[in-house]
């Protein structure tokens, strides 16, 4: 796999949740791009894609341990990268609803929390405690959907992952408003609809034909501070 930059001076991405789909295609086109990579898996995982792409390419892929849902897990990575700097925060970790037809009054309890905490506080959680190991230069980023946007639902349908991804974005806003006049680049990710675990079979786009693209999206933010939410082909989506 090309790379433009040796290890030791490359620019350096921090993606949570890359053991497989949207997040490992992310490292892996970073890493062919020229970059330093370091991913997290969950613990248990045993050999992940990342896993491979480490070996593959020795010095330039890292992988830490996380669980997203469990604080302590975060603390801990917190202390382990306490003497490092990234040049990008990118959050991918997510999940969906069990029955996406479901209408919010038919949702347990138990599904309902389950989405909230996965999709929008642990995020949260994790982008405000490793947030500090991202320069002023820097970007953070979190992996959002388009069906986060309350203007452009029209359908209905993934009612608590819609409402997740909504709650997301708003935090993500929240935590914009926080930083001050002249804040670090920050960006909430629309990736498409994409055949993964996650969006089922009959998405619309392959990983190779969002990827790129949120690479290349990811890449021209960094010199624009402030919120954005855009999707993979860098046009802004209505909140």
């Amino acid at each position: 796999m090309p790379h433009s930059t040796s290890p030791l001076h490359a620019p350096t991405i921090l993606i949570i949740g890359a053991s497989r789909g949207l997040g490992y295609a992310m490292a892996a086109e970073f890493l062919a791009r020229g970059w330093n990579v370091t991913g997290t898996v969950r613990a248990g995982s045993g050999l992940t894609r990342l896993h491979a792409l480490a070996d593959a390419a020795p010095g330039s892929v890292e992988i830490e341990t996380l669980d997203i849902t469990r604080p302590d897990e975060i603390d801990a990575l917190r202390a382990r990268l306490a003497d490092r700097t990234f040049d990008i925060l990118f959050v991918n970790a997510g999940t969906a609803n069990p029955d996406p037809t479901q209408h919010i009054g038919e949702v347990s309890t138990e599904d309902f929390v389950n989405l909230m905490v996965t999709n929008a506080l642990s995020p949260m959680r994790v982008v405000e405690r490793l947030c500090d190991l991202v320069p002023g230069t820097g970007l953070i980023g979190v992996m959002s959907s388009g069906q986060g946007s309350i203007a452009d639902n029209e359908s209905g349908q993934r009612e608590v992952y819609r409402g997740s991804k909504a709650a997301l974005n708003q935090f993500m806003r929240s935590f914009a408003a926080r930083q001050g006049p002249a804040p670090r680049a920050m960006l909430l990710m629309a990736p498409g609809w994409v055949r993964t675990d996650l969006g089922g079979p009959d998405a619309r786009l392959s990983i190779e034909e969002s990827v790129p693209g949120i690479v290349d999206v990811t890449l021209a933010k960094q010199a624009r501070p402030g919120l954005e939410y855009l999707d993979y082909r860098g046009r802004t989506v209505r909140w």
